[in-house]
């Protein structure tokens, strides 16, 4: 698998605002303050990661301004 870097990709931390049903996340970013919804990873799913409110991830920001990955429970 490439790293994040190498696709292009931009990885940010934020903090989990709010948790909706089917593992969807609004996260508030640490660098411009702004929410976006996210979705947890397929390996976070996989490993059964528990995400909760007040959490710090990081998130990996789709190049198209859509919806992030969480990537990573800090």
């Amino acid at each position: 698998m490439e790293p994040a870097k190498e696709r292009n990709e931009s990885e940010v931390e934020g903090v989990v605002s709010e948790a909706f049903p089917n593992t969807l996340f609004k996260v508030q970013l640490l660098e411009d303050g702004r929410e976006i919804l996210t979705y947890l990873s397929g390996r976070m799913r996989m490993y059964r990661i528990k995400v909760l409110v007040g959490d710090k991830v990081r998130v990996v920001l789709d190049p198209y301004g859509g919806k992030g990955r969480i990537v990573k429970r800090l």
